[in-house]
């Protein structure tokens, strides 16, 4: 089962790690700062859709994102 707030962290210390703002990834992404506070908290889940934009916007494959949420898991 895929852990919201697992994803959320994944994401969130990617982002960190790269020593970007949640301002920033949330406007290359083209959502809002507080949807991505929201799925950084694991408080909501990122659609397919988002979650391809988020790792545009974080400069990784999604595949490759999605390998670092599996090994969180």
């Amino acid at each position: 089962m895929l852990d919201a707030k697992v994803v959320g962290l994944v994401i969130q210390q990617y982002r960190e790690q790269r020593g970007l703002s949640q301002e920033v990834v949330s406007g290359l992404a083209g959502i809002g700062r507080t949807h991505l506070s929201a799925i950084e908290r694991g408080e909501r889940k990122p659609t397919l859709e988002t979650f391809f934009r988020l790792s545009e916007a974080l400069n990784i494959k999604p595949s490759e994102l999605m390998a670092m949420i599996e090994e969180a898991l």
